[in-house]
């Protein structure tokens, strides 16, 4: 029993209620507020925008050196083209008919072999300049693509800055109604704190009081006041003003040096991928894993490092894209004293500062 006690206490949420006792409901999930809508919205918008213009950059490269090969054989077609015409200008300047052939054959075979000869040579002269047409033809094609495929790129871009606009707006936003209600919740701490010491300070006196008067020496214990959390998690500091890749740049590095030597170790970039997708605090999800597995070490399901229920998943990425979202949906932007409470009931004030401590090392 006392392998197991230790276990509980170290892992704190390891056997929580499912998802639907955590208040994340199926009515729950279906009334995503309007903020998180737009967040999954606009990354959702902005990703297709700027694949879309990646195909566009590479069609559009592909045209472009399609152009330069078209314009650099186009002279000797030119050449060919010229010479072919020339060729044929003669041949019909000169007459040669089927009675003159007849005329110089010597018989039906030689006759024969002159008409196919005449006709192959007619033909290649033709083909010549077939050829330069159908190659202007494509010259034309291609540059009419590659206006079409810059016109599209230009709209595909400001789809793109207008969606990261739109995310980031959300992003900040979200961020901002996080660092109030910490701010609240600190004020709300430190008012409760107060008024248990006022509390236990009245309690002591009026025992100082009473036992004075009944000629006792004064107890100065005093009852404890309420446990409040000790520890809070700093602001997170992240931009949501740059881009994904610039957010993803400044804080995959940051979670892979804290899950270094983990079974996580490497999932840096996932995480603040789906921190951004989501908009939610980068440094919360991995934390929470930290608490409830040690990082990846003592999952009690496949790929579940954070004691999510009775949930698996295949790989690291798709569980830690479902864990973000579900953050998002379930518990707010980030730590908070009502996300401890609903995340591990049996042991919120536990939870929450241990998570918060994880969260200020990263």
């Amino acid at each position: 029993m006392t392998w197991l006690l230790a276990m509980l206490l170290a892992v704190p949420c390891l056997v929580s209620a499912p998802p639907s006792a955590w208040g994340i409901t199926e009515e729950t999930e279906a009334k995503i507020s309007d903020a998180q809508r737009q967040i999954e919205e606009s990354a959702a918008a902005y990703d297709a925008a700027v694949a879309r213009l990646a195909e566009l950059e590479q069609q559009t490269a592909d045209n472009e050196q399609r152009i330069a090969e078209l314009e650099e054989e186009l002279p000797e077609q030119q050449e060919r083209s010229d010479e072919a015409v020339t060729v044929l200008y003669k041949m019909n300047r000169e007459g040669r008919s089927l009675i003159n052939m007849v005329l110089a054959s010597e018989s039906i075979t030689d006759f024969l072999v002159r008409v196919d000869y005449l006709t192959r040579y007619q033909d290649r002269n033709l083909e010549a300049i077939r050829a330069l047409a159908a190659m202007r033809e494509e010259l034309e094609a291609t540059r009419a693509s590659l206006d079409a495929a810059r016109a599209e790129a230009e709209q595909q871009q400001a789809a793109a800055e207008s969606s990261l606009a739109a995310a980031q707006q959300a992003r900040e936003e979200a961020q901002r109604q996080a660092q109030e209600e910490a701010r609240r919740e600190r004020e709300a701490q430190e008012a409760a704190r107060k008024a248990a010491e006022e509390a236990a300070a009245k309690k002591a006196a009026e025992e100082a009081a009473a036992q004075e008067a009944e000629q006792e020496a004064p107890d100065e214990e005093a009852e404890a006041p309420e446990e409040v959390p000790s520890t809070s998690a700093s602001d997170d500091g992240a931009d949501w003003s740059s881009d994904k890749a610039s957010f993803v740049e400044q804080w995959a590095p940051r979670i892979n040096r804290y899950l270094s030597g983990s079974p996580l170790a490497g999932t840096g970039e996932t995480f603040a991928s789906a921190a951004w997708d989501y908009g939610v605090d980068p440094r919360w999800s991995p934390a929470i894993s930290a608490v409830e597995s040690s990082k990846g070490a003592a999952c009690f399901r496949p790929h579940n490092a954070w004691g999510w229920g009775n949930a698996s998943w295949g790989s690291w990425e798709e569980a830690i894209n479902a864990h973000v979202s579900g953050l998002a949906r379930g518990y707010g932007y980030t730590l908070s004293e009502s996300a401890a409470k609903k995340y591990c009931p049996p042991n919120w004030q536990h939870w929450y500062d241990r998570c918060a401590e994880e969260m200020n090392s990263i």
